[in-house]
């Protein structure tokens, strides 16, 4: 059996951290992994979560299973996290997940499950694992325009054209906020022609929201999920608490199934937590233990929302003096939209040709596409960057 496999095309993003550890030089930048870092290169465990994990070692008395679908506190807690008050909590089904990705999965699984004729549309780009895992479980998927190539934003027209051919049952995979690769994000004004669009087509929201919190505020990032979840019968939210928690490893996540209503969602339920089963049975707990600790602790809540606050304060930061370096040293505003972007990442338009330059003279590692993750970045090498890009002339 084992003789008959062929050997798998590597990830594109794994193969550039390789190729990163292994460079000697010792002036490299490496804006390609996808995970925070602060001004010293670090992803550092956060202080509530310091505090909660203390916590949880003197008080933990056991390590027994919780239930296929989690500690139920936890998903109350991310449910009021993410949804707010837009929906009622006897519509809404949960599980824990191994990480967002998981999440990801488990809703692509449950959408096979009821019907496995309807199609996925997915962004023009979109975060690479999402095409990968939607074609490897084989769901019909369609490209719905995104990015504006010229304009570095979101082609919105281009968008709600082609969302104008979902049909009704067809899912709609949506980024809650800071759009991974582009860092475009929809405006509220934007969101509500969505809603009025899906309300009118019968497409169901499939929203992966990873950055909730690295954007404009929690709020704030929440918004377009919590309007959807507030206008539509059914709404697919898959959430993950790697990026704002920093609980990477745990592999921390969620998935909700909003139902039309009670009796909907009691079989919705039932459905997840039977499709946790036939994945991995119970989901890790660690991680989500320690997130429901912080939430719903006031001390503890308020400290990670002020670091994660200055987390994002810094992030803003270095996007402002990246678009202000580069304004000075090409003499044009051109990259003005990297200030306009939220969240870990944007596309700054370079070929893959000048992607590859700006690696080998210059030791600045990004994804081919010319996605760059801006926290990693510091004040000492956002002059760097700029002078490296203003010289291959992207």
């Amino acid at each position: 059996m084992l003789n008959d496999l062929q050997q798998q095309p590597a990830d594109k993003i794994l193969a550039l951290m390789q190729m990163f550890r292994e460079d000697p030089r010792t002036d490299k930048v490496d804006l390609g992994v996808g995970v925070y870092r602060d001004a010293e290169g670090r992803t550092p465990v956060m202080r509530a979560v310091k505090a909660a994990e203390r916590r949880l070692v003197e008080e933990q008395e056991t390590k027994a299973y919780t239930g296929l679908a989690g500690d139920p506190a936890f998903s109350a807690a991310m449910r009021g996290l993410i949804l707010g008050d837009s929906v009622s909590a006897d519509r809404v089904a949960a599980v824990a997940t191994p990480g967002g990705t998981g999440a990801v999965r488990q809703g692509l699984e449950l959408m096979q499950y009821a019907d496995r004729a309807a199609t996925i549309w997915v962004s023009t780009p979109t975060w690479p694992n999402h095409p990968s895992i939607i074609k490897y479980l084989g769901v019909p998927m369609k490209p719905y325009r995104y990015f504006d190539e010229a304009t570095r934003g979101v082609d919105f027209e281009g968008m709600i054209e082609d969302l104008k051919g979902a049909k009704s049952g067809d899912l709609v995979l949506l980024h809650g906020c800071c759009h991974n690769p582009t860092g475009a994000n929809l405006t509220e004004e934007q969101w509500q022609a969505v809603a009025d669009l899906l309300e009118s087509t019968g497409a169901i929201p499939f929203i992966d929201i990873a950055y909730q919190g690295f954007g404009d505020g929690l709020d704030v990032d929440a918004y377009g999920t919590r309007l959807l979840a507030s206008r539509l019968p059914e709404l697919v939210v898959a959430a993950s608490c790697s990026k704002n928690f920093g609980v990477y490893r745990e592999r921390t996540g969620l998935l909700m199934a909003i139902a039309e209503n009670p009796t909907a969602k009691t079989s919705a339920q039932s459905t997840l937590a039977f499709l946790n089963r036939q994945n991995y049975s119970f989901p890790p707990d660690h991680g989500a233990r320690v997130v429901t600790m912080i939430l719903e602790d006031s001390e503890l809540r308020t400290d990670w929302e002020n670091e994660l606050e200055a987390v994002r304060e810094g992030m803003l930061k270095l996007r402002t003096e990246l678009a202000s370096e580069l304004r000075q040293r090409t003499n044009s505003d051109r990259f003005d939209f990297i200030s306009d972007h939220r969240g870990m990442f944007s596309r700054i338009g370079a070929s893959p040709e000048q992607v590859t330059q700006l690696r080998d003279q210059y030791g600045i590692y990004m994804v081919g596409d010319s996605r760059m993750n801006i926290a990693g970045l510091n004040e000492a090498t956002v002059p760097v960057l700029a002078e490296a890009i203003a010289k291959i002339g992207v």
